[in-house]
């Protein structure tokens, strides 16, 4: 694995982060926000947010594609928005054959803080940590979306350890496709 695309899904901010995995070293190459108008339409926003993915996807060409799961709160109408969002980015990656995968935000926040329960500033500042950055990432979803990947390059990259290589850690999964 070399090179991973982070996502955090959003109709209004989408982020994305992409990381290079080279031996134990990660590299942030790109990161940002694809923003939509609050008064665009659902389907413009949607073909918008798939349009520039395929367009960081042909750039970068990623070997997988890290997602952010969705969080069901009390705002279930959010929830399936972002449910939307994370549709159109698989459908970029897998019409391009790059698998997809999630991680939950737990999975994120202790992949990259050591602490399932990590505050936004605290992640931002690891993932600067982390990939050797000046400076936290920032805006937040582009952070997001780098600690995405960097939770996904943490996982493939070869451990020396006796652990089963085939176990998943808690909060992980390939994403159904």
């Amino acid at each position: 694995m070399n090179v991973v695309m982070g996502i955090d899904p959003g109709v209004a901010n989408t982020g994305f982060g992409v990381v290079r995995l080279a031996g134990a070293t990660m590299t942030a190459l790109d990161g940002g926000v694809i923003e939509e108008p609050a008064d665009a339409r659902m389907e413009d926003r949607l073909t918008r947010i798939h349009a520039e993915l395929e367009k960081l996807i042909e750039w970068h060409k990623p070997e997988a594609l890290a997602l952010e799961d969705v969080f069901f709160g009390r705002n279930v109408r959010s929830a399936i928005a972002v449910g939307q969002t994370r549709g159109v980015a698989m459908l970029a990656a897998g019409e391009r054959g790059i698998p997809c995968f999630d991680y939950t935000p737990q999975a994120v926040k202790s992949a990259v803080c050591g602490n399932g329960a990590a505050q936004k500033d605290q992640v931002q500042h690891m993932v600067a940590a982390l990939l050797g950055l000046p400076e936290k990432p920032d805006p937040d979803h582009a952070a997001d979306a780098l600690a995405v990947a960097v939770c996904h390059a943490a996982q493939v990259r070869p451990r020396h350890s006796s652990a089963d290589p085939a176990e998943v850690p808690a909060g992980v999964h390939a994403a159904a496709g």
